[in-house]
């Protein structure tokens, strides 16, 4: 554990770079875990030492449910072929050739051991490649296949990781019964995560109360996670099928609600990525000085490692997804597969699980090759990061891959937008009918429907430079001006005491909500 002084030193320092990186549009992952890594040399700066269970129950489950709440589970369905095949084969055939690797370059080492090791440096931790990919344009199935194998491929990893490390401490695993473990894992992650997602959803909508809604929502992926795990399921699918179903059915909420949830769970994920990434770097003082042999055979096991888990995901992409494709004559894009073959950086759960294998087996010796195995996993770790990270928006650039659904999306958000449009006037129809408004409000109301309407037809025209300002900008533009302009008389009057504080928060809320509105893409 850390002590308070150097936690806060860590989460201030996690967020400053990474408002430094954004400010000059680095990508905030690999800034992060460069600039750990200097500090880390520093005298006098404390160690870092990474816990796993501060990882792998506080850290995790929260970045997964967020991402999983973000997803498209119709897109998911619709890819679940590529995303099994990398989430559940590609995890499982780069464990076993970096196990082979492994066992094959260091001298002594159990082949159980070898496994272990390669179960925590097989899954690919996809934040840093959908951070550039949504940066730079990628399709929107590359970043959905991404996303997909990210939620579940940990999930895989975990489960033979406990496998192996059950064989290596003596417990003595068949394979039959690892076979078993798995399927209990993810029967009853996928189980248990559906049924907390049906019951909180329902207990959600009973509260009618957006603060306790909120409230509810933030413990999720921590009770999914901890109730998996208790009964020997997978905590990550538990968590990702929870977050996917919530997420799902989030339009059944309130509104206040949504805008909360949104809020809340993007500065957690600004602030649990940054200092993940972080402690990355950091770990550079302790992994070094808890290897007592010599570096060198080390790191040509290290390079010869992240060649292998490289060549792996490339020969598994294209021999196993591409190839079916383009016998079936489907003209698969193979571009497309370059990409999602060089997305393979690996992430903070493989140093943390590698931290989590215990120190000694059950005859009271201690874990073979413990050592070792944590300086593998750091130095893959590492160089995968900074390999891919710093390469792979030169390969999208290269290949001139871009997606293309800007243009589908505003045709489909037109044709959406302007048939609610017409709903929504047609009820009010029938309400005037029954009941005549005061003044020119169903008027307004009618205004305010077709605007709706004309927004999204205007984003389908040509830019602001080829015509000009559109309608709706330059109402965005002088409207967000008006705020302003009412903000500073509010604020006014609560400084010279004429309305007090409670008073101006309540109206500032609502007209940020306002502007959030005219901010919005």
């Amino acid at each position: 554990m850390y002590d308070l002084p150097a936690l806060m030193a860590l989460l201030a320092g996690a967020l400053a770079v990474t408002a430094l990186a954004r400010r000059v549009g680095f990508s905030a992952p690999l800034v992060l875990v460069v600039v750990g890594l200097a500090v880390s040399s520093i005298p006098g700066v404390p160690d870092y030492t990474l816990d796993p269970n501060v990882v792998l129950l506080l850290i995790l489950p929260p970045l997964l449910y967020s991402a999983a709440l973000n997803s498209s589970t119709i897109g998911i369905r619709a890819n679940l072929r590529p995303i099994g095949l990398l989430a559940f084969g590609l995890v499982l055939f780069s464990t076993a050739v970096a196990g082979g690797i492994a066992w094959w370059l260091v001298p002594g080492m159990p082949l159980s051991v070898a496994l272990v090791l390669g179960a925590v440096i097989a899954p690919p931790d996809a934040v840093a490649a959908t951070s550039i990919g949504r940066r730079l344009g990628l399709p929107r199935k590359i970043m959905t296949v991404l996303s997909g194998e990210s939620l579940v491929n940990d999930a895989t990893a975990l489960t033979a990781y406990r496998v192996a490390v059950a064989a290596a401490i003596g417990t003595g695993y068949s394979l039959l019964a690892g076979v078993g473990m798995f399927l209990l894992a993810a029967v009853g992650g996928v189980v248990i995560g559906y049924v907390i997602g049906w019951v909180v959803h329902r207990v959600r909508r009973l509260l009618r109360d957006d603060m306790l809604e909120s409230a509810v929502g933030l413990i999720v992926p921590f009770f999914a996670y901890l109730l998996a795990e208790e009964v020997h399921a997978s905590g990550v699918l538990a968590v990702v099928v929870a977050g996917l179903y919530l997420g799902h059915r989030s339009p059944a909420g309130s509104a206040a609600t949504r805008l909360q949830d949104r809020a809340v769970w993007n500065a957690a994920d600004t602030l649990l990525e940054a200092v993940v990434f972080a402690l990355i770097g950091l770990q550079l003082r302790s992994v070094v000085e808890s290897v007592s042999t010599d570096f060198g055979p080390l790191v040509v096991t290290g390079l010869v490692l992240i060649a292998g888990v490289v060549l792996a995901r490339g020969a598994w992409v294209f021999l196993v997804m591409y190839l079916p494709e383009l016998l079936r004559r489907r003209s698969p894009n193979w571009r497309l597969k370059v990409i999602v073959s060089w997305a393979g950086m690996r992430g903070v759960v493989s140093l943390a699980a590698a931290s989590a294998i215990p120190t000694v087996t059950l005859t009271g010796a201690p874990f073979p090759h413990r050592d070792e195995v944590l300086f593998l996993t750091f130095f893959v770790t590492l160089a995968t990061l900074l390999l891919h990270g710093t390469t792979l928006s030169w390969l999208i650039g290269f290949f001139g891959v871009r997606g293309t659904e800007d243009y589908t999306d505003a045709l489909a958000e037109a044709e959406a937008q302007h048939n609610a449009a017409r709903a929504a006037r047609e009820r009010l129809d029938e309400l005037t009918a029954e009941a005549e408004p005061p003044g020119d409000v169903a008027e307004r109301l009618h205004r305010a429907a077709q605007q709706r309407s004309n927004q999204a037809w205007e984003r389908l025209g040509r830019s602001a430079d080829e015509v000009g300002e559109s309608p709706t900008a330059a109402y965005r533009r002088l409207r967000g001006e008006m705020l302003a302009a009412e903000r500073a008389v509010f604020v006014q009057f609560r400084d010279n005491r004429r309305i007090d504080d409670e008073v101006l928060r309540r109206v500032m809320h609502q007209l940020d909500l306002e502007e959030l509105w005219l901010s919005r893409d």
